[in-house]
């Protein structure tokens, strides 16, 4: 019997999984089920081109359906995995179909916190994960006038941009004194402080929403906002149920080695959903963002193949807001000591950002509307070895000649 490889999911990393194990030259079945009723399609056009009417909605699309038929994918739109017998080698479909498989990888994603506030359950409380909450959105913002964004990360910060490009009236409430503390801290948080300030956003820093009303939100302290439409942005959670149910390692996530195989050997994690072990930084992380959606799948897929591989690439992000475009590669494990050296003009928000360690090593980069440098960043931050901060900070000075590799 020919093998079969059933793939959990429907977004990005599901449909690049079943490309990467056509491309590594598995002839077997592949069967890719996701919950959703549309083809596999990416998430960030969702908080940003196709939300703001830039990007057609075909764009958003991984492959067209001639692709899955063509690479013979029993595509499986609108059918989830509600069980795993490990055991038996058997998923459960949403059906009620067993099916047998060989290889399982999970690529379940992860889900929109809920607001549990008074009022939570209002019609007019908004989330930004899948595509039809993108088109609702829409909708609301070519009809309201003002709206309320909970939530100061990267999916409140998008709409608010995509609110005020829409001439909608914006309040961002976070209860942090700074945007994207907890992801970029202090010093760049400003710069997002002052770049939604200057567009107009009414940003409520230090703040907490205790209800929403029939007309807007009040805040802890009794301050009421009025707003058509509530848009809660509070991070997400790994959708683990169906793993723990399983009986797999769940740790922030589905916790997986650096092949990203599960506590069972025959079920692999991708995406959002996986806590792997990076062998670089010598932890597991687990991030949610577009880069490892794209990128660990290929990994996956030789291992499920029984090759070696190894997810090893740095943590990415960027963000488009306004006339603002960013990229961010590294990690900075929380609770390391560190600093941040800015080379360039904060003021003009044209300048690269760099996290260093107490030790002089490059943890992270970023490059905000600079775009000739990411080799130079990626070199930098995969070095490990020290570098000299004033050197570091000096645009005269080559970054090229700040790379120095580990020693061995």
């Amino acid at each position: 019997m020919p093998a079969t490889f059933v793939i959990a999911g429907g977004g990005l990393a599901a449909a690049k999984a079943a490309e990467a194990l056509r491309a590594e030259g598995f002839d077997g079945a592949i069967v890719l089920a996701g919950r959703e009723p549309h083809l596999p399609y990416e998430r960030p056009p969702l908080s940003k081109g196709y939300l703001q009417g830039g990007d057609e909605r075909q764009k958003i699309f991984v492959h067209d359906a001639d692709w899955y038929r063509d690479h013979a994918v029993d595509l499986r739109t609108g059918v989830s995995v509600t069980g795993i017998d490990p055991a038996a080698h058997q998923v459960t479909l949403s059906g009620g179909e067993r099916l047998r498989y060989d290889k399982l990888l999970l690529a379940t994603g992860a889900t929109p916190r809920r607001l549990t506030v008074p009022g939570h359950d209002r019609g007019n409380v908004l989330y930004l994960r899948t595509v039809d909450d993108c088109d609702r959105l829409r909708a609301t913002l070519s009809a309201a006038g003002r709206i309320a964004v909970v939530g100061a990360g990267w999916i409140g910060l998008e709409t608010a941009a995509a609110a005020r490009a829409a001439g909608v009236e914006v309040t961002v409430i976070e209860q942090e004194r700074q945007p994207l503390l907890g992801a970029l801290g202090p010093e760049i948080g400003a710069v997002f402080t002052a770049l939604h300030r200057e567009h107009g956003v009414d940003l409520r820093l230090g703040a907490r929403l205790a209800e929403i009303t029939e007309t807007g939100v009040r805040l802890a302290d009794g301050t009421h906002l009025e707003a058509d439409a509530v848009v809660a942005g509070i991070g997400a959670v790994p959708d683990t149920e169906l793993a723990a149910a399983a009986g797999l390692t769940i740790d922030n996530g589905i916790k997986t080695t650096a092949d990203l195989r599960t506590s069972d050997p025959d079920i692999f994690a991708a995406g959002d959903v996986a806590n792997a072990y990076h062998p670089r930084l010598g932890r597991h992380v687990r991030v949610e963002h577009w880069a490892n959606a794209l990128n660990q799948p290929a990994v996956a897929a030789r291992a499920m193949l029984g090759r070696e591989a190894v997810y090893d690439e740095p943590p990415y992000f960027y963000t488009d807001q306004y006339d603002l475009g960013m990229e961010y590669l590294g990690h900075v494990p929380p609770g390391v000591p560190h600093d941040v050296v800015i080379r360039g003009d904060v003021a003009t928000r044209e300048f690269l950002a760099f996290w260093l360690r107490d030790d002089d090593t490059v943890l992270a980069a970023m490059n905000v509307n600079i775009w000739d440098q990411g080799d130079q960043l990626k070199a930098l931050v995969l070095a490990g070895s020290p570098v000299d901060r004033s050197a570091l900070a000096d645009p005269a000075v080559p970054l090229d000649r700040l790379h120095r590799p580990r020693a061995r």
